[in-house]
């Protein structure tokens, strides 16, 4: 039996072959770099995903393989078969790892041809990211995405390999299930042999990871796809991947312990990286307060700071009041940016916009004075009580904003973090854990007019809330925690009510009636009455947790075929409209809008 490789079968990879392997016999097999005409002979740099070796055709050596190459262009698939050399003195390339050899090649198949591609196989090619979607198969091909895609899966090895070692079994959980309330929209799939009823595509496997619990599995893991559609960005798609635990008979310390050990494992693993254990801890209130972002990041300094009870009987009347309807004024200290122009603070004050800001007011401390539209509204007492609050000094640039907690907090904590990359605070080659936790249980729905989970209604209060669940449920803090990198929350998860009465108490807060909470979580309830166990877990993004260990600005970057910013696949074109036939066997019909 034959086929088109024939007797040539493939010896080294494109960047095994070094000094050491001067004068053997090889056949490499890959892709076309680039070609070169020099003189008479030509010379190739052939890729394959591991490297680059330069091969050499001189009709000295094998006439009718030069005379075929000749026809040889980017991309073009080939085999080769020839003798490894040192290259002429002067002509060693030390960026790559083969630079010191070439293959003079004896015999040469052309396996496959290839139409010119729309952008160069390189990394600094100039191509838009619609180009390189559009021709991902194209776009994976480039030394850049495939180290991506290579250290995802060695990240992933890893992983297993941890939680392998500590007992924990891969599980697999559906992924045709029911509807239930993640925080998000979900994918639905019509049922054709349920006309009219619909599976959800799983946000998480929550539940069912609990559900393991309740059986007695102890200690439960998985590298698992989960789905939510939701409006994208540069971190989100509309399908992704997380790491997925869960344990039995812990609590927070535990979880956390392992979440640690596991990340020092696989920064190590992957980067080299010592990472100082444990992480650094703070709450929920401390992290709004001083960050105003529950996932802070805390590689710069640059803290907000509460002058609500300086500003609020002030003769700006754009602060009192804010203060007097329930509101809250925070401010910000630029430290030495008193150089920043009008142009500058007004783009910031567009900035603040985008999170629904009214304004943006500013301070510029000089020697003798505040220059600001605003200086001449406070009294001297209100200025040395600023001055001192804030730390002001000759040189610094204070900004304020004065809104709803909310807002507030959202635009500063925003304005922090990008005032920290614009000012340069910020080591781009570090990493900085923190811990987030006593997270509120519930926030309250304004569009809704009822109260939410923060995190997933399974989530446990603290024993000490129990008692507030019904009449004061804004106060209630929950055994929840998240893990932040860099100002990214990588890592979420808590401990979990494991009693049927607690788990009714949080749906009756969540203002569920009990035949709606029977109707859609009644055989978890059942499954709490027969015995579970205390229990709790955590779920890290792994596409994003992968493009901090690449240092990518977008997760796009790491997964292989990802969706745009409109969940679509510039790929394979989908989603697409279903046939006629398919509709009708699912019983559906499609509407569209107007």
């Amino acid at each position: 039996m034959s086929d088109i490789l024939g007797e040539m079968r493939r010896t080294h990879h494109c960047c095994e072959l070094g000094a050491s392997d001067m004068g053997k016999e090889v056949t490499l097999m890959g892709w076309v770099q680039r070609r070169r005409d020099h003189g008479g002979v030509i010379f190739v740099d052939l890729r394959d995903r591991e490297g680059i070796t330069q091969v050499v055709f001189d009709p000295r050596v094998d006439k009718s393989g030069h005379e075929k190459a000749h026809a040889i262009r980017s991309e073009y698939v080939l085999g080769v078969r020839g003798k490894v050399e040192r290259r002429l003195e002067g002509m060693a390339n030390p960026k790559l790892k083969t630079g010191e050899i070439e293959v003079f090649v004896t015999a040469l198949k052309i396996l496959n041809a290839a139409a010119t591609p729309p952008f160069l196989i390189e990394d600094d090619a100039d191509v838009s990211e619609s180009i390189r979607l559009t021709y991902r198969h194209l776009d994976l091909r480039r030394p850049a995405l495939q180290r991506n895609v290579r250290l995802r899966h060695r990240a992933a090895a890893m992983v297993r390999g941890y939680l392998d070692d500590l007992g924990f079994l891969d599980i697999e959980t559906p992924f045709l299930t029911r509807s239930t309330p993640e925080g998000a929209r979900d994918y639905l799939v019509p049922s054709r042999v349920s006309p009219g009823a619909f599976y959800a595509l799983p946000q998480s496997p929550q539940i069912f990871k609990q559900l393991f619990m309740i059986s007695g599995f102890d200690r439960y893991y998985q590298i698992v796809r989960c789905f939510r559609d939701e409006d994208l960005r540069a971190d989100r798609q509309p399908e992704f991947t997380q790491i997925d635990i869960e344990m039995s008979f812990v609590g927070e310390e535990e979880v956390m312990a392992l979440s640690e050990g596991m990340m020092a494992a696989l920064f190590q693993g992957v980067l080299g990286k010592s990472l100082p254990l444990p992480f650094q801890r703070i709450s929920y209130d401390d992290a709004m307060d001083r960050y105003g972002l529950d996932r802070p990041d805390i590689r710069f300094e640059l803290e907000l700071r509460d002058i609500s009870d300086i500003v609020k009987g002030a003769g700006f009347k754009v602060f009192s009041d804010v203060v007097r309807k329930g509101g809250m004024v925070k401010a910000l200290n630029a430290k030495g940016c008193i150089h920043l122009s009008r142009k500058e603070i007004d783009d910031l004050t567009e900035f603040v916009a985008i999170y629904r800001a009214k304004g943006l007011a500013w301070i510029k401390v000089k020697e003798d004075a505040w220059q600001s539209p605003i200086a001449k509204f406070f009294s001297e007492e209100e200025k040395a009580a600023l001055m001192q609050r804030i730390d002001m000094e000759p040189g610094d640039l204070v900004f304020f904003v004065a809104d709803t907690p909310k807002v507030t907090h959202e635009a500063l904590g925003h304005l922090r973090n990008h005032l920290g990359k614009k000012l340069g605070l910020i080591d781009e080659n570090e990493f900085r854990f923190v811990w987030v936790t006593h997270f509120p249980m519930f926030e309250y729905d304004e569009t809704e007019k009822r109260y939410q989970a923060l995190h997933h209604p399974f989530t446990s209060p603290f024993e000490a809330d129990y008692g507030r669940l019904k009449d004061d449920p804004l106060s209630v803090k929950s055994r929840a925690y998240d893990l932040v990198l860099n100002g990214s929350e990588i890592g979420g998860g808590s401990i979990r009510i494991h009693q049927r009465e607690l788990q009714e108490r949080v749906f009756e807060a969540l203002n569920m009636d009990r035949a709606e909470y029977e109707e859609k979580f009644g055989f978890l309830l059942s499954a709490l009455d027969s015995g579970a166990p205390p229990h709790g877990g955590i779920a890290f993004g792994f596409d994003r947790l992968v493009t901090l260990l690449c240092g990518e600005p977008s997760i796009r970057d790491v997964i292989a075929f990802p969706k745009t910013q409109k969940a679509s696949c510039l790929l394979t074109h989908a989603p697409s409209e279903p046939g006629k036939a398919q509709l009708e066997e699912l019983f559906l019909r499609v509407r569209k809008p107007a």
